[in-house]
């Protein structure tokens, strides 16, 4: 029998988007050198037929669309789950942002593990329709998978309320560890290594951009704060979070560059990460495979990923005072580097992902096969 698997719910391969997207490559990539057949759904922008093509040993089907936004994804989704629908191979659903469409699959007797990422409907920058839509999402994924995926404890004990314990599996995100990077590519940036802290987050109230950025002003540092992301002159928050910034504050921009970012990160002397929603949040996981120190808004879903290569705290003047005791020890430091290298050799490497991906979907191949 040919294992044959479907990847739902990512803009496709290769990865340019987000964290889904990058697992998806992975594996991808992983599983056609392990034998298998994989297709990845696609979601091209414009007008005409779908295409059927291959990258890298792995097919793919392209669907345009011509819509934009969040209509765009709720339109390829259907036409994606719709093409899949009619065929019986094994489907794997990253997301449940559209998860009633997974109704058609069931109907249809195609299996489907569902990987339900975080909880959406509590994300504090979503309108009351959204969450309405996210929440509805929740429940339906929960009961149309055939599998659920958690990519951490604490999502797993949220599906446990659903009444899904018996068929729910947690593994987290994974990321390639990085051990060296150029430093030239920072000169450009005017960065000098280990003077500066990253932070790599989208400009959301979630994200604690505003606690941190004015923790970090409270007085000079001797180094910089070095921002990565969209930042708006129309957006509200954006600009509160631009006027709280004192002169060792950089923003950065969004930077896509795979080498630039893994640079930044390599040559931070800390990573700061304010997520206070989520699971295992990947840009948290590929901080700890660069090896570094991190400062983490304190929460079950940071403490579990970050472990003893984390410092915590609560808002702004809880992160100045970690960060003023974080740069007056280098001993501790050194120590939450060295934590973070074996929080991430132990729990988040690829290999060990990857491989527990493919025998819980191995697993699930004899129904595919009927």
């Amino acid at each position: 029998m040919i294992k044959h698997l479907r990847i739902l719910g990512t803009r496709g391969v290769p990865a340019a988007h987000g964290g889904f997207e990058t697992f998806a490559e992975q594996l991808a990539l992983h599983l056609v050198k392990r034998g298998w057949r994989v297709t990845v759904y696609c979601q091209e922008t414009g007008s005409g037929p779908v295409v059927e093509d291959q990258w890298q040993g792995v097919y793919r089907v392209r669907i345009p669309v011509t819509s934009d936004g969040a209509s765009a994804s709720i339109l390829f989704d259907w036409y994606a789950t719709r093409h899949a629908a009619g065929h019986h191979d094994l489907c794997l659903t990253l997301g449940y942002n559209t998860a009633v469409f997974c109704a058609l699959l069931r109907v249809r007797g195609v299996p489907n593990l569902i990987n339900m990422d975080g909880v959406e409907w509590r994300r504090a920058k979503w309108g009351a329709l959204a969450k309405a839509w996210f929440w509805l999402n929740d429940w339906t994924g929960c009961w149309l998978g055939n599998h659920l995926v958690a990519d951490h404890p604490e999502i797993a004990r949220h599906l446990r309320s659903r009444g899904v314990a018996r068929k729910t599996t947690v593994i987290a995100y994974g990321a390639c560890q990085v051990t060296e990077a150029p430093t030239d590519l920072l000169r450009p940036l005017g960065l000098e290594p280990g003077r500066f802290l990253s932070v790599i987050a989208r400009a959301e109230p979630e994200n604690s951009l505003l606690e941190v950025v004015r923790g970090f002003s409270r007085c000079p540092r001797g180094l910089q704060l070095a921002i990565l992301g969209k930042y708006e002159s129309g957006q509200k928050y954006h600009q509160a979070v631009r006027a709280a910034a004192g002169p060792e504050v950089k923003f950065l921009g969004p930077i896509y560059d795979q080498p630039l970012v893994q640079a930044l990160r390599f040559h931070s002397l800390a990573y700061v990460h304010g997520h206070q929603v989520g699971g295992t949040n990947p840009s948290l996981v590929e901080a700890l495979g660069a090896g570094n120190a991190v400062l983490a808004h304190d929460n079950v879903y940071n403490r579990w990923v970050a472990g003893d290569a984390g410092i915590y705290f609560q808002g702004e003047v809880e992160f100045d005072t970690a960060l003023t005791a974080l740069l007056s020890d280098p001993n501790r430091l050194a120590a939450l580097r060295q934590s973070a290298r074996e929080r991430f050799a132990s729990s988040f490497t690829w290999s060990t992902v990857l491989s527990e991906y493919e025998a819980l979907l191995e697993s699930f191949l004899p129904r595919a096969s009927h």
